[in-house]
């Protein structure tokens, strides 16, 4: 087995750097029909897709996310801009925390902003939120050229093929202990949040 790390490295940072989120501004003014929501979100995301067939969402998952209670329920079957944004909140949480985690963390979301008159609404948190992700990028960047450079040192006494995969394999590693450690801590600050009421 041959494995160009070096070639990984760069596609991995590449990709890192393309990272963007979907702009507010991009979002129809207009409230959408479901098959819209499911054509716009797609439409935006598509560069996340791991495979070409993969789903980014359906109008089963709308529903379901209505029925437990993560998104407002639509107003005469049509979804608002501010939909949208939870949606695209969902969309990233969902690959890591339970229906329960993600409901609990954005009830407190939608009995504040949703639909607010303030000045200061769901559109402005998500604004700030990947404002200061975006900002980020960089550092993470050099983080996982660290991880990547360390593994590199690893295994020097294994033959060379071998060493290769073992190289990668502790890259890997790495990383998922990385994300392991991260969903702990993400899980403990949930549930020292207060249980969403449960709506009828």
């Amino acid at each position: 087995m041959t494995i160009d790390m070096n070639d990984l490295l760069s596609s991995i940072l590449s990709g890192l750097s393309k990272i963007d989120y979907v702009r507010p501004k991009d979002i129809p003014n207009i409230d959408l029909y479901i098959d819209q929501v499911t054509t716009f979100m797609e439409a935006q995301l598509k560069s996340t897709k791991r495979y070409e067939d993969d789903k980014i969402l359906t109008k089963t998952m709308i529903n379901n996310y209505t029925k437990n209670n993560l998104l407002p329920p639509p107003e005469k079957k049509k979804y608002s801009k501010e939909h949208v944004l939870l949606l695209i909140f969902i969309y990233y949480f969902k690959n890591i925390l339970s229906i329960k985690d993600i409901e609990t963390l954005l009830s407190p979301l939608t009995e504040k902003f949703f639909h607010s008159d303030s000045d200061f609404n769901l559109t402005s948190v998500y604004e700030e939120v990947c404002g200061f992700e975006k900002k980020r990028i960089n550092m993470l960047q050099e983080n996982i050229k660290e991880m990547y450079q360390s593994s590199l040192d690893s295994f020097g006494e294994i033959k060379e093929g071998d060493r290769e995969f073992l190289q990668l394999f502790l890259f890997i590693c790495t990383l998922s202990f990385d994300v392991y450690v991260k969903k702990q801590m993400i899980e403990k600050m949930i549930d020292s949040l207060p249980e969403p009421e449960k709506k009828k």
